[in-house]
């Protein structure tokens, strides 16, 4: 009879890849992925789990192929394209690690960088996110904004996020099951983290370019992101309108002083300049329309979290991993923060 294999005995570690249309780099990023993981295959149960989010091309072939040869591969996939932050959720949600990693599949984040992240959670950490030290192959606009962004929300929420980091990032077992208990709709997850607390550092790394293909973040996704972490996280946006409108009532108010004053003290006069007094019309009914659209955007958030609707549903016909697939046990583990 063959020799059963030997069990590891150190942690699970689940590697969460969310893939959108990247047939062209999940070969790659496989195998470097396994070159840069090989090093602790000793001392860890090393798992991926690609979340495929109703990608068009051959995305969920490959990792299918892949899976036959690698055993360690979950591949799982969504009904339709739900968004990156839903097909996180999910890989979390089915991520069997006492550690998780995410990282995208496009090669930008070198997975080399997990090791430093480990190095960290066995100091004590329960949270390890990436600190991206210089950002190669991007325009100047994806820079400048990019930079704009997190310094904004990090104005504007009350909660404290580190700057230039994206979802690459380790979390301790402990953390995933807080995430997993916030069901929320509306994700913005490296905000979530934040909002969790526990023991959390940074590791710097330079950012590659992407490998192959085109980045799937188009500017109306990148806005659409922004203004949804920033609606997760903070409520100061309805705070400013609120004190805009308050000025701009009050100056109206003078404005109407000041006309009435006019016609007391001089009866005959009329109020000349059509030209600026629908300018101001115009610039006045701007705010309102912008307040209401701050509003608009929070009333939204509530109404779509009312319908409590599940996250995502897999595809039934694909969701389950091969039989033969064994899910690696947890092995209990004590550390000692630094």
């Amino acid at each position: 009879m063959p020799e059963e294999p030997k069990p590891i005995p150190g942690p699970i570690l689940s590697i969460v890849v969310p893939v959108y249309n990247e047939e062209k780099v999940l070969h790659a990023f496989h195998a470097k992925a396994s070159e840069a993981l090989s090093i602790i295959e000793d001392r860890f149960a090393i798992e991926f789990v690609f979340v495929d989010d109703g990608s068009r091309d051959d995305s969920f072939r490959i990792m299918s192929e892949l899976s036959k040869r690698d055993a360690r591969i979950k591949p799982l996939k969504l009904s339709r394209n739900f968004g990156h932050q839903i097909a996180v959720t999910a890989g979390l949600d089915h991520a069997a690690g006492d550690i998780v990693v995410i990282i995208d599949a496009d090669l930008q984040d070198p997975p080399e960088v997990i090791l430093q992240m480990i190095e960290k959670w066995e100091n004590g950490y329960a949270v390890v996110y990436g600190i991206r030290n210089r950002r190669k192959g991007e325009s100047l606009f994806k820079l400048v904004t990019a930079k704009a962004f997190y310094r904004l929300i990090g104005k504007l929420s009350d909660t404290r996020m580190p700057l230039d980091t994206g979802d690459f990032r380790l979390m301790d077992r402990e953390v995933v099951n807080a995430l997993k208990s916030m069901r929320e709709e509306s994700r913005y997850i490296r905000g979530m983290v934040s909002w969790v607390g526990f023991h959390q550092c940074g590791v710097t790394y330079d950012r590659d370019p992407r490998y192959a293909g085109k980045t799937k973040y188009t500017l109306r996704k990148m806005l659409r992101f922004a203004l949804n972490g920033i609606t997760s996280f903070s409520e100061k946006p309805l705070i400013l309108s609120g004190w805009i409108g308050l000025g701009v009532t009050m100056f109206g108010a003078l404005l109407m002083l000041h006309i009435l004053i006019g016609k007391l003290i001089n009866p005959q006069s009329t109020v000349s300049g059509w030209a600026s007094l629908m300018g101001v019309v115009i610039f006045f009914g701007g705010i309102q329309l912008l307040s209401l659209g701050i509003l608009g955007q929070y009333v939204g958030r509530i109404y779509r979290e009312v319908k409590r609707r599940p996250l995502y549903f897999l595809d039934p016909t694909v969701a389950t991993p091969p039989k033969d697939r064994q899910t690696p046990k947890r092995a209990e583990q004590v550390r000692t923060p630094e």
